[in-house]
């Protein structure tokens, strides 16, 4: 059984067989048979997480602990809104927290400024993104990487034509500076294996 846990970076959760690079959790959002009851949370603390650490092992979706939530890669998780564990992706937290806009954040801070920007889409023209931002045209969530587009899929990226004039920008503004600032994500493969035309 495929279940409703894979994240877009619309934020809104899927059922999709394809599993992704990476996992995270936004709190507990599942009931007792492993079905989604809701998408968010009070929680502000969303996570983007390694697959695998330290040899842990449990159960998908177990009743009363958080939902696994898997995503493509990292960009697409920053797209939806959220950000490095502190944990597993301590390296990854580390650079993220010390690029994000402002400089004394810390967890706390970087939380609550994730929860007031995400899900709130913003225009900028394709050419003031920086590479591993999102943006969204037609219904459909795009990559801007290795300054080509990327049309995205829960399965992998395919190339896509570079948009004119303004596109709504999926990923948080604070989380674009960082990526402007220098913070390279972990993208999927296939948007560099493919050769845009």
């Amino acid at each position: 059984m495929t279940l409703r846990n894979r994240v877009t970076p619309f934020s809104t959760i899927e059922a999709d067989p394809a599993r992704g690079l990476l996992m995270g959790n936004r709190g507990c959002l599942h009931g007792e048979n492993r079905n989604l009851e809701v998408e968010t949370t009070r929680e502000k603390r969303w996570l983007v997480c390694q697959l695998a650490f330290k040899g842990r092992k449990r159960r998908i979706m177990q009743p009363g602990h958080y939902t696994e939530l898997f995503f493509l890669d990292e960009a697409t998780a920053f797209a939806a809104g959220h950000r490095p564990c502190a944990e597993c992706r301590r390296q990854a937290y580390g650079s993220f927290l010390k690029l994000w806009p402002g400089r004394k954040a810390d967890a706390v801070k970087l939380d609550n400024a994730l929860a007031s920007e995400r899900r709130r889409p913003w225009p900028a023209t394709f050419a003031e993104l920086p590479d591993g931002a999102m943006y969204a045209r037609d219904d459909e969530a795009f990559l801007k990487w290795n300054g080509k587009a990327w049309r995205w899929s829960h399965s992998g990226y395919a190339p896509a034509d570079i948009p004119e004039g303004t596109v709504e920008v999926l990923t948080p503004e604070g989380t674009v500076e960082v990526l402007r600032a220098g913070y390279k994500p972990l993208v999927h493969p296939s948007a560099r294996l493919a050769i845009p035309g």
